[in-house]
């Protein structure tokens, strides 16, 4: 029972707050009687004000065919996912401009998240002047990716910058991604445009693509006298873009000399360096270590035929030659025609031109080429060698 009177208690005494409260309300309302009217008009102002603000709100939301009109132009802009546009514009209050910009914002913390993801795949471009070439490497994913629009425009315009950059060193010149990092330049394409720098043009189209993209390496090579440069891109999809290049010099010594024949010749000799992956060019430009590498190997396979030391003399420096007719140039055999080699190619331009022509210089780059091996051994990234 006394359990039970306690239960009760509280209730009634709340019961009985709640009647003394009822009788000050009357009381209050019956003495104060403008007061009440005044407070329940500004609460009633308030809720007006409330119902216009949601009203007018409401009415600023497109519609949904406005939606998709916006999200359509904004894709176009940008080239940016679908689902990055539609939050970007929702994120904005669907005001494009905003939300352009709140894209890049996204996809440049986006492309520094990515950038130690492997990029193997791109384009290389290249750009050529009178006895001027350059050549870079900008890297992708995906193929996908290396076939877009933007992506290839970005690859050319690179190698373009390359060729205008200013340097003193003449032959050839390798250079890394710090080389031109820094550079401002413009761009002009409908999708990206306006002065940057190389490096924030990279990350801005990384962000665009949703991968990792980087620009790798590049070569600059120029004649030291009178002469040509001559190139050749495989697997091209358009004109300054390719996976495989292949780039030398030829020089004369008259200045005389109709250039003509030795850029027919030069374009031969560009594609044959693409083909068969010459290493040096002559046999005196073997380094010594790749020699002796080499000599050790023969040594150890014709060891094993059990034969005796003077015949397996004979073997080594017949293979020998052989090996040197795989990587030096000068010793090879022309691709196209193996009864020719490219000592007598240079021989027989040098009767036609009527004076001494020599190659200067050469190189090959090939898209990934490396990169595989290097991050794994967490070595530096190469760069472009010359020979």
């Amino acid at each position: 029972m006394a359990l039970f009177r306690n239960a009760k208690r509280p209730l009634g005494m709340s019961l009985y707050g709640a009647r003394q409260s009822v009788a000050a309300a009357y009381s209050t309302g019956a003495s104060k009687g403008i007061a009440i009217s005044q407070s329940t008009h500004v609460t009633a102002s308030n809720f007006a004000f409330l119902g216009l603000f949601s009203r007018r709100f409401s009415s600023q939301a497109p519609s949904s065919s406005e939606q998709m009109n916006l999200i359509k132009q904004l894709r176009e802009r940008t080239s940016a996912p679908i689902k990055d546009v539609k939050a970007s514009l929702v994120e904005c209050n669907w005001d494009i401009e905003s939300a352009q910009k709140d894209l890049r914002k996204r996809g440049k913390v986006l492309a520094m998240k990515k950038s130690s993801r492997a990029a193997t795949e791109g384009l290389l471009g290249l750009a050529q002047s009178e006895g001027k070439a350059a050549i870079i490497e900008l890297n992708c994913e995906t193929d996908f990716v290396a076939r877009n629009e933007i992506f290839q425009y970005l690859a050319f315009t690179l190698a373009k910058q390359a060729l205008l950059v200013d340097n003193s060193i003449s032959g050839a010149f390798p250079f890394g991604p710090d080389y031109l990092e820094g550079l401002k330049f413009n761009l002009e394409h409908p999708k990206i445009s306006g002065e940057t720098t190389v490096q924030n043009a990279v990350t801005e189209v990384a962000a665009m693509m949703g991968e990792n993209v980087r620009f790798r390496r590049g070569f600059v090579m120029s004649t030291t006298s009178h002469g040509v440069v001559s190139t050749y891109l495989h697997t091209s999809p358009q004109p300054g873009l390719g996976r495989i290049a292949g780039i030398l010099s030829l020089e004369v010594e008259d200045e005389n000399a109709h250039l003509d024949a030795l850029q027919n010749v030069g374009s031969e000799l560009a594609m044959h360096i693409v083909a068969t992956k010459p290493l040096f060019l002559t046999k005196e430009k073997v380094s010594s270590d790749a020699l002796d590498n080499e000599r050790e190997i023969l040594q150890s396979q014709a060891e094993s035929t059990g034969k005796s030391q003077m015949a397996i003399e004979k073997m080594v420096e017949g293979r020998l030659r052989k090996y040197f007719e795989e990587v030096v140039l000068m010793e090879q055999k022309y691709f196209l025609n193996d009864s020719l080699k490219i000592k007598t190619m240079l021989d027989n331009l040098s009767k036609e031109v009527s004076c001494l022509v020599k190659i200067g210089n050469f190189f090959r780059m090939e898209v990934g080429e490396g990169i595989q091996r290097d991050e794994a051994s967490g070595a530096d990234e190469p760069v472009a060698q010359a020979v």
